[in-house]
């Protein structure tokens, strides 16, 4: 499951969860995104986004968290990815799971036509985006939607409420909710560590 999980949040892990049941896996692989080089938002370093993540999946033992991207120099692509994942796993059948915002966009991707070869991909359906544009894309066929919960969480808005200080609680876990804290990732200037304004 590929993302920049800026941060991980549960909509992240009931897409994963389903996933995993829907499509009988043995195992969801959490790949932070290095440099995404489509994400210019991304201003958090791999290494919290990762361990963000870690602490997310933690009570899952049928999640793990892998390092492939966040210890790559330079700008992260899928293809690289799922090269090396290939080569790692010989036979192994795998799935790319994202969401429908990314995979409406997989056309503009490196080496698209081989992204698509390399892994069976999986849309997550996400408030907003309209899913039958893959048929205009002559996709409908290559990719298989996973329709979720409509859970409308999103790090956009996670990030933008911890710089307002409005609450977070119920859209990330408490552990990742606490790292960040801590860390002091997404506080804008001026609100402090714990943030300020309306809750």
């Amino acid at each position: 499951m590929g993302g920049t999980f800026d941060p991980v949040h549960l909509g992240h892990l009931v897409t994963a969860e389903q996933a995993r049941a829907d499509l009988g896996l043995d195992e969801v692989v959490f790949v932070p995104a290095g440099s995404p080089w489509q994400k210019s938002d991304t201003t958090t370093a791999p290494e919290h986004r990762y361990l963000m993540t870690v602490l997310a999946t933690a009570a899952n033992p049928a999640f793990s968290v892998s390092r492939i991207e966040v210890d790559r120099e330079g700008p992260t692509y899928t293809v690289q990815t799922l090269r090396q994942l290939r080569e790692l796993l010989g036979d192994t059948r795998l799935f790319f799971i994202t969401g429908a915002d990314a995979i409406l966009s997989i056309l503009t991707w490196k080496d698209a036509e081989e992204t698509l070869a390399l892994a069976d991909f999986v849309a997550a359906t996400r408030p907003g985006h309209d899913l039958r544009a893959l048929r205009d894309e002559g996709l409908e066929d290559r990719v298989t939607v996973l329709d979720v919960p409509a859970l409308a969480i999103s790090s956009t808005d996670i990030r933008e409420r911890f710089a307002r200080g409005r609450s977070v609680s119920y859209l990330i876990p408490r552990e990742v909710e606490q790292y960040a804290r801590k860390h002091g990732l997404y506080a804008t200037p001026g609100w402090g560590l714990w943030g300020g304004g309306d809750v």
